[in-house]
């Protein structure tokens, strides 16, 4: 079973996490040629506060 996991900022609107995990999902199917019930999508949110970039953090900037 394929896994992709997603990194990224907090989603608040359930609506945008179902797309993005059916986009994802679809994508994934057609890349490795396997059904949709074999793929799994992680979603990671990360709050602003526990994200550095360039050596500060994301609610800082």
């Amino acid at each position: 079973m394929p896994t992709v996991t997603v990194d990224g900022p907090t989603i608040i609107d359930i609506d945008k996490k179902r797309a993005l995990v059916k986009d994802i999902t679809a994508a994934a199917t057609q890349a490795y040629g396997l059904p949709a019930s074999t793929i799994v999508v992680v979603i990671k949110e990360n709050p602003p506060e526990n994200v550095g970039v360039g050596g500060v953090l994301v609610a800082d900037r």
